[in-house]
């Protein structure tokens, strides 16, 4: 039971470090992955055509950073947020 217990721990501890749950933290993992993929593929195409794709993985990797940074620990997020909402003036 306590390996159990310790290996949970440690499947819930990142997430939880991030301010996400499980679930969150897997759309987001997962979206970031699709959108590297498709950039990566873009790259592989631009290789052949120089011509294509000649910033898609450029502003791909800015986005995915800009979302990165900002998002960051979603509780933060949460909190500054409520801090400046009109309500809280």
């Amino acid at each position: 039971m306590k390996r159990m217990a310790k290996l949970l721990k440690y499947f819930r501890e990142h997430p939880q470090s991030v301010g996400e749950t499980y679930v969150e933290h897997f759309g987001v993992a997962t979206s970031f992955g699709f959108s590297l993929i498709n950039a990566g593929l873009a790259c592989l195409i631009h290789a052949v055509l120089p011509c294509l794709f000649t910033t898609y993985a450029r502003s791909t990797i800015a986005d995915l950073h800009g979302r990165m940074v900002t998002h960051r620990d979603r509780r933060n997020h949460d909190d500054a947020r409520r801090l400046n909402s009109p309500a809280a003036r």
